[in-house]
């Protein structure tokens, strides 16, 4: 597996990452999902969907109050997401486990259970099976792909069963399923946030961070948008201090 994967750094050079050389590669959207990590979490954090690890690695780096569970279906890229801990000097705080998000009994025996975490972030797979057509590279089609037409919905039913009472979820996911997001965690988690990424100011927003509390009955709150490039095509200064880890998101 080592000569099909290589090394690379994201925020600024800060967060060290093994992943592989085709196929689903770390962007945006997994330091996106980091940086809306609240600044002062502190507990279990679980990265549902983890892949290699990148959205749970970056959340915990400067949020020392967080233990980290990272886990996937795919054998190999919970092998790496261990390494990943390792690499960051995380293992201390965190592990990663091989476990199917849709089947409670896979995570109950990986032990990712239910009520357990402060936080649960999530990037679940963008395309619907049967809209999409099935990428050759296997890894890549699972990162990528939702099985079945209620995939989302039970996807994001999962993530929250997870989260503790008081405890926060975090998804990023396409704006155009954001009623579907937002009907699935009816009932589930309360007090939900929206923040939609626009790729530049002109343009629709293309992504949507949503966020929510178990347990809340705060109303629904439409957050100002983050644009991700300016007119000469590179990063904003929110932007790109968010990729070299050097801001946050504010909710």
């Amino acid at each position: 597996m080592r000569d099909a994967t290589d090394v690379s750094a994201v925020l600024g050079g800060r967060l060290t990452l093994r992943q592989r050389r085709t196929g689903h590669r770390a962007g945006t959207d997994a330091i996106l999902l980091a940086a809306a990590v609240p600044t002062a979490a502190h507990g279990l954090l679980i990265d549902a969907g983890a892949g290699v690890g990148t959205a749970g690695l970056a959340a915990g780096l400067d949020r020392d109050g967080l233990d980290l569970l990272l886990f996937d279906r795919d054998p190999e890229a919970v092998a790496l997401a261990q390494e990943n801990l390792a690499l960051n000097g995380l293992s201390t705080r965190g592990r990663a486990v091989e476990a199917d998000l849709l089947d409670p009994k896979s995570r109950r025996a990986a032990g990712v259970l239910d009520n357990s975490a402060a936080v649960v972030l999530s990037n679940p797979p963008y395309l619907d099976e049967a809209r999409s057509r099935r990428s050759p590279d296997e890894s890549r089609a699972r990162a990528h792909v939702l099985e079945g037409s209620d995939g989302l919905a039970l996807w994001l039913r999962a993530c929250a069963a997870l989260v503790a009472p008081g405890g926060h979820l975090l998804v990023i996911h396409r704006a155009e399923r954001l009623c579907d997001m937002l009907s699935a965690l009816e009932g589930r988690v309360g007090g939900l946030a929206v923040l939609p990424v626009h790729p530049r100011r002109d343009a629709d927003a293309i992504r949507v961070l949503v966020r929510g509390t178990k347990g809340s009955r705060a109303p629904l709150r439409l957050r100002p948008g983050l644009v991700l490039h300016g007119t000469d095509g590179g990063f904003t200064p929110e932007a790109e201090a968010i990729h070299r880890g050097e801001a946050s998101i504010s909710w």
